[in-house]
């Protein structure tokens, strides 16, 4: 694989480059409708609570878009997908990165994990060069899932 879109993806995965994700509704939790009670305490206070389907469904839709723009080769996409702001000179540079490397091949390397507002999404990415799979921390922040930078 391309040192420079090596680099680049370590770079991305551990710092997240940081644009904000305007792309996601995250519902706000509560009861169902109709629903005249809470829900039972867990009888399991060490398990982790399981997400909640908006949550499950917007981090599948954050990684999906993260996989589609390394394979696009689309940083100002992936800029979207970011919770802050990046400067025009940290997204040329992904940019440099990503069209240095030439084809690449990129999937999710299975479903995210979700742990309460955080998550991980692991993206594996085959180019020339060789593979490798990036773990991209998720981040639950304002009620809006994204790539922490």
């Amino acid at each position: 694989m391309n040192r420079a879109f090596a680099t680049g993806l370590v770079l991305l995965g551990v710092t997240g480059a940081g644009v904000v994700l305007g792309l996601l509704l995250v519902a706000p939790a509560g009861h169902p409708p109709g629903s005249s009670s809470p829900p039972a305490p867990s009888t399991h206070p060490s398990a982790p609570p399981s997400p909640d389907a908006a949550d499950t469904a917007a981090v599948a839709v954050l990684a999906r878009a993260i996989v589609d723009a390394i394979a696009g080769h689309d940083s100002a996409a992936f800029g979207k997908l970011t919770c802050r702001p990046q400067s025009a000179e940290a997204l040329a540079g992904l940019q440099r990165m990503w069209d240095a490397a030439g084809p690449v091949t990129v999937k999710l390397a299975g479903p995210p994990d979700l742990r309460g507002e955080s998550a991980t999404a692991k993206v594996h990415v085959e180019a020339a060069g060789g593979t490798k799979d990036t773990p991209f921390p998720l981040h639950k922040e304002n009620g809006r899932w994204c790539v922490p930078g």
